[in-house]
């Protein structure tokens, strides 16, 4: 079992899990269904019903799939108008593309249109059809990437839309706080998934450095080594989840292994 998860109890919770089916997301989707949560993962890809089969049958628990692409209002709607409860709600989805400003490809502007639709207005959407499903009491925990506390040449979309992830995160605190609901994020650092080596691997492109040697150089910045595992974020949440941060309103927590001390 997972360092951290051990301790959390989420037997007859709810939780939802958007961007669930992969990366950081299946990792936390994980850790929730080892604490006995009843869990949902949310993802616009093909594989969602495929990552909630392999949950439900590592753990013997029944894992729900909702496939729905989160920049469509309508089909959002729909996919949270079923009956029950949503005690938590993690908002993770989202994409991670280099966006070089000084590329004249029409397509970089694309790109940088798609971010911000699925991270910025795919979140306010998710966001907006989970709350009349989360009673008094319910938490909501955004992803926010050590990117949201500083940024980094050529991602200026992503670095955008994290930014824009942890104010909209800030506001929700103090907007959701007298119906009972807290809400809290997680900046989580490097960490091991499709999204972070495809960067990694664009960065070394384009400055014709080896990713090995560039990998080195971007863990040696953390106080203590190693690249992380989405497993190794995954307790955070757990926690902002759970009574341990009942205090806990509005807060970011930086998970990268000393990275970045704001």
């Amino acid at each position: 079992m997972p360092a951290g998860t051990a301790q959390y109890d989420f037997s007859g919770q709810h939780v939802v899990v958007t961007g669930g089916s992969r990366g950081i997301g299946y990792g936390v989707a994980e850790a929730f269904v080892r604490a006995g949560a009843v869990v949902t993962i949310l993802a616009e890809d093909n594989g969602v019903a495929g990552a909630a089969e392999r949950l439900g049958r590592q753990s013997g628990a029944d894992v729900r799939a909702m496939r729905c692409d989160i920049t469509d209002t309508g089909a959002v709607r729909d996919a949270f108008a079923g009956p029950g409860t949503i005690d938590v709600l993690v908002n993770n989805a989202g994409i991670e593309l280099i966006t070089p400003v000084l590329d004249a490809d029409d397509a970089v502007d694309d790109t940088f249109r798609r971010i911000i639709e699925t991270n910025v207005i795919g979140t306010w959407n998710v966001t907006r059809a989970a709350l009349p499903r989360m009673p008094e009491g319910a938490r909501m925990i955004f992803t926010c990437s050590i990117w949201s506390r500083t940024a980094v040449a050529e991602f200026s979309g992503y670095c955008a839309s994290k930014h824009a992830n942890l104010g909209f995160m800030r506001s929700m605190a103090r907007e959701l706080a007298p119906r009972g609901i807290r809400v809290n994020g997680v900046c989580p650092g490097w960490v091991r998934t499709e999204a972070s080596l495809r960067s990694l691997r664009a960065m070394a492109e384009r400055t014709g450095r080896d990713e090995e040697e560039l990998l080195a150089e971007i863990v040696s910045a953390q106080t203590f080594d190693g690249l992380l595992e989405p497993a190794d974020v995954a307790p955070t949440y757990l926690f902002l989840a759970s009574e341990a941060s009942a205090s806990l309103v509005g807060q970011a927590l930086t998970a990268d292994r000393g990275e970045l001390m704001p």
